[in-house]
């Protein structure tokens, strides 16, 4: 997922500030997305809670949000996390110490997912010129702002070859579920499901901040929201993502596949 870039830089300014709903999408309150062991949140979040329990699957119930697709959009307007077609966001870092960019490119494609109409965004990691992974998200927004994550068909390669393509989920197929990659009016302490695909994909992101400042190469910015990002079939993996207003994703840092991975926002192009 966007939220999926998985390179690093090595910016002190980054580091220094990570490490520091019922929604009308669903019609219907979504208890399944709230963290191990903690009860649903009262900010009224579609997927929140007070705190993230044990990293385990066992302690949450059947994960079954109702989507309507009458209630959904391919028009991504929430401001930490805005999709604007033609756009193409260039990131740089380094996955321990082997330099890593990314080329994101919203497209004006799209694609019908259970019903949904999804946004096409294409990933291009590339590492020396040479190319790591290549993925395809999907994304659509509910009526009250939430961006929801549908799906990715992602693959790793190696010498041109693929070598992987574990990560790989579609919703509505072998019981994956879409998921929150961003709430329309996040608040501290807010936890949700970013993707589930029972055994293959169950990201989970936890709000920390709402007023960060962050400096990238891309810019200086203020009233940053910052993410703890888990893995709920991996332990070891923990992130700190950093969104800023009118942008998006921004920068990060944290182990991902047991290496240390910064990235941060080096450039926004955009067509015509």
């Amino acid at each position: 997922m966007i939220g999926k870039l998985r390179l690093a830089l090595a910016i002190v300014a980054v580091v220094a500030v990570l490490a520091g709903c019922s929604s009308g999408a669903t019609g219907s309150q979504l208890p399944a997305t709230q963290a191990p062991g903690a009860s649903q949140a009262s900010s009224g979040s579609p997927a929140g809670s007070d705190v993230i329990g044990p990293r385990s699957t066992a302690s949450f119930p059947p994960y079954h949000p109702a989507i309507d697709p009458a209630k959904f959009t391919d028009q991504i307007t929430n401001p930490y996390f805005p999709l604007a077609p033609g756009t193409t966001l260039v990131y740089d870092g380094k996955r321990d110490d082997t330099p890593r960019r990314a080329e994101v490119t919203v497209t004006h494609d799209t694609k019908i997912i259970i019903g949904v109409k999804c946004i096409v965004v294409r990933d291009v990691v590339t590492s020396n010129n040479a190319l790591v992974e290549k993925t395809v998200d999907w994304y659509a927004q509910d009526k009250d702002g939430n961006v929801w994550y549908f799906g990715e068909d992602t693959a790793e390669y190696t010498n041109g070859a693929v070598t992987s393509t574990a990560g790989t989920w579609l919703a509505g197929v072998d019981g994956a579920m879409p998921g929150i990659v961003m709430e329309a009016s996040p608040k501290v302490g807010d936890a949700y499901r970013q993707e589930y695909r029972p055994g293959e994909a169950e990201d989970f992101a936890k709000v920390e901040k709402l007023d960060s400042t962050i400096t990238v190469p891309a810019g200086s910015y203020s009233r940053v929201l910052v993410t703890e990002d888990t893995d709920l079939l991996d332990t070891s993996k923990l992130e700190h993502k950093s969104y800023a207003p009118s942008v998006g994703f921004v920068g990060t840092e944290g182990m991902v596949n047991g290496h240390h991975e910064v990235v941060s926002l080096t450039s926004i192009l955009k067509a015509g």
